[in-house]
């Protein structure tokens, strides 16, 4: 397909998992991309998978800093010409737990990089590209955001403000600008190995499709809204979870 020929994107946290997925799918549809993530050397390695620098280019740093942002957007517009995509992929969740037993710094560490830096990344695509030229912005989320989730509650409540944050930056952007959201149940990644790990089957039991996510599932989606295919779509969050919440669960 070439829904996407002629687009160019930046995908955050995209060394491996979702991120990778987001962008090799956005590549297999004509687009070219620009892949970020913490550590250069596997960068490096995900760009030359992609198909080298014709099509991905890597630009490492901290999601959250916007020395960072500011450079991988001047380098994405410097080889390609625009920005026309932004897929805000990066989270962390370094704390598993009640949320009464939460240190206050790991919390503020999610909120920052879950959802303020998805914010950060979008005021600065706006200014630089997407505010003369228009664009679609896609918001990595989980269903965590969407129900409650014993074990992970902050990681959910970063993504129940990203949920909104995407909502309320759809309102400010349109006509010319999308903003949508993907939310994954789990998905079989080196991030939500301990989701899973030694009990896939069990786990996987629980969905009504009987398996759990892939990466290739939510590239897919993220491709669709990126695409002119949704150009009807502001403003939602698609759920991408095999059916588990049918069941109330997560």
């Amino acid at each position: 397909m070439t829904r996407l020929a002629g687009k160019v994107a930046i995908v955050t946290g995209a060394s491996r998992g979702i991120g990778y997925a987001a962008a090799e799918r956005l590549v297999a549809e004509g687009a070219k991309v620009c892949i970020t993530a913490r550590k250069q050397e596997a960068l490096d390695e995900a760009a030359a998978a992609l198909g080298g620098p014709s099509v991905a280019i890597a630009v490492a740093g901290r999601a959250d800093d916007g020395e960072h942002q500011a450079d991988a957007i001047a380098r994405t517009l410097e080889a390609f010409g625009s920005v026309d995509v932004l897929v805000n992929n990066t989270g962390i969740n370094p704390a598993y737990g009640p949320l009464l037993e939460l240190d206050p710094g790991a919390a503020r560490k999610m909120f920052e990089v879950n959802v303020l830096s998805a914010l950060a990344w979008t005021q600065q695509v706006h200014q630089a590209w997407m505010k003369a030229h228009g664009g679609s912005v896609v918001n990595v989320a989980s269903i965590a955001g969407i129900r409650p989730a014993p074990g992970i509650g902050m990681y959910g409540v970063t993504k129940a403000a990203l949920i909104h944050l995407t909502e309320e930056l759809a309102m400010e952007l349109g006509p010319d600008i999308r903003v949508n959201a993907v939310a994954p149940a789990v998905v079989k990644t080196k991030f939500a190995t301990a989701l899973y790990e030694g009990r896939e089957e069990q786990v996987s039991a629980e969905y009504p499709l009987k398996r759990l996510g892939v990466p290739e599932d939510i590239g897919s989606a993220v491709a669709f809204l990126a695409s002119d295919d949704s150009s009807w779509v502001t403003g939602q969050t698609l759920v991408l979870d095999g059916g588990i919440t049918l069941r109330g669960g997560v």
